[in-house]
């Protein structure tokens, strides 16, 4: 679907190893089991890493990164999709060190704030470390209670935004921007809630990808951990013997046959009614109900980490359950981030608007035509269903989509992967990483988290911003 190089080249033998196919023999479990140990994620064999000196857009990018400060292992593992890496990085680069409502100590603390929500310490050991570079008061690490009473009020919405988006009312914006000694100015909060749902998301990215700590950073406050019911050898989730490879090849003839129906049905269907469309997407909310998140969480929570929570236990709950009140569909017509979202943020924080803007339309339009092994297929059906999915899941309806594509498209290993990673990402394992598209490129699941990161942020921003313009009216 999205994997990195030629369009028109079918994978060659190296490339289908990285995507699940068995390498030949011991040596290459060995090579394989060093790399994911030499390389930035626990995932991805560093093989696969784009290295320097590769694709002179990738060069000049990664060498702008390094006049900045660094390539960090997100920035490598990005650095498959040049063109996302581009838009990712002139946004992130504006939210933190460009003019804007908030003074530079204050938004790496609140990226702290946000990572800390889902247990991320490579981001909170990185923004600790950039806290201080620049400035901030070493008394605040030592945890929330050591902050300013403005940034403590920070923690509710952060918890919602993080967990329970479709929560969040104006009320919530009221309270921040109340006149006091620690209200928030409406332009200083656009800022934050920007920031805020950048790092909740990016903490998705950094667990879906199984990014490592940077060789700096303590260990021991690393990120991930392998789940100890997942299988611990870096080499075994790799191959397929036997019927696995088989059962991986099929998956993906279907997935394309599936694909190649439902374009032509398209053109042969005059529509569904908006009924069955309704009804078709409440189906697929309870489905996503049965999609079961993984269980494993280490009890144990950091105590770098919890120093920077309220509410720790708060968590993801289903948007709709059986036989409990549900909070009403977001019907994304009536809160558009076309039409409402993105003119708002720019009138108050401009700028980031535009470039929000690009980095949501680079990542959905981002292709390669190519799926696995295959050659000139349009995936935009493909990732139109992820997309979609990942608003069903916080609530977001969209009336014109048909939500039977995501049954159709979606097999029920991608379902589970993609849930964990938007709702709970810090209980992702590499199991269920390995378990879905096994005959896909790692470029191409790097492509799907990238697709995940985005609609997650856009889908928090659009409850957070509405929620700002009901204030406002």
């Amino acid at each position: 679907m999205l994997a990195a190089g030629s369009p028109c080249r079918p994978a060659g033998p190296e490339e289908r190893r990285g995507c699940g196919a068995r390498p030949g023999g011991q040596e290459r479990g060995i090579k394989t089991a060093r790399e994911l140990a030499r390389g930035p994620s626990a995932f991805i064999p560093l093989g696969e890493i784009p290295q320097e000196g590769g694709e002179s857009s990738l060069h000049q990018l990664l060498g702008a990164f390094v006049s900045a400060g660094r390539v960090d292992h997100v920035a490598m593992v990005m650095g498959l999709h040049p063109q996302y890496l581009s838009s990712f990085w002139k946004t992130q680069y504006l939210l933190l060190r460009m003019d804007g409502p908030l003074p530079y100590h204050k938004r790496h603390y609140i990226a702290i704030m946000a990572a800390a929500r889902h247990r991320c310490s490579y981001l909170v050991g990185l923004h600790m470390g950039e806290f201080l570079q620049v400035g901030g008061n070493p008394a605040w690490l030592r945890g929330l209670h050591c902050a300013p009473q403005k940034l403590r009020n920070l923690s509710e919405i952060n918890k919602l935004l993080a967990h329970r988006p479709w929560l969040i009312t104006k009320e919530h914006i009221e309270a921040l921007l109340k006149p006091g000694e620690d209200s928030w100015s409406l332009a200083e909060l656009v800022q934050a809630l920007v920031l805020l749902t950048h790092y909740h998301s990016l903490a998705s990215f950094v667990f879906g990808c199984g990014i490592k700590p940077e060789e700096e950073q303590d260990v021991e406050n690393s990120c991930w951990a392998p789940s100890p019911h997942s299988d611990s050898s870096p080499t075994s989730d790799d191959t397929m013997g036997g019927s696995g490879g088989t059962d991986a090849m099929q998956e993906l003839e279907v997935l394309m046959e599936r694909m190649k129906l439902l374009q032509e049905n398209q053109l042969e269907e005059e529509g569904v009614t908006q009924e069955e469309m309704a009804t078709r997407f409440e189906l697929e909310k309870t489905e996503s109900l049965l999609v079961p998140s993984s269980d494993i969480l280490d009890p144990s929570l950091q105590s770098n980490i919890r120093c920077f929570l309220e509410d720790p236990e708060f968590g993801y709950k289903d948007f709709t359950r059986r036989g409990e009140q549900a909070p009403p569909t977001f019907r994304a017509q009536d809160y558009t981030w076309e039409d409402h979202g993105y003119s708002l943020i720019n009138r108050l924080y401009p700028d980031v608007g535009q470039l929000l803007d690009e980095k949501f339309q680079v990542v959905y339009n981002l292709t390669y035509n190519t799926i696995a092994m295959h050659c000139g297929v349009d995936t935009s059906m493909l990732r139109r269903a992820i997309w979609n999915y990942v608003h069903c899941v916080f609530g977001i309806r969209y009336d014109d989509y048909d939500y039977g594509e995501v049954n159709q498209l979606l097999e029920r290993n991608l379902k589970i992967y993609i849930k964990t990673v938007a709702c709970y990402p810090e209980k992702t394992t590499k199991q269920i990483y390995t378990q879905f598209w096994r005959h896909f490129k790692h470029s191409e699941k790097v492509h799907i988290n990238l697709l995940l990161l985005e609609a997650r942020m856009q889908a928090a921003l659009l409850y957070a911003l509405r929620a700002v313009t009901r204030y406002m009216t």
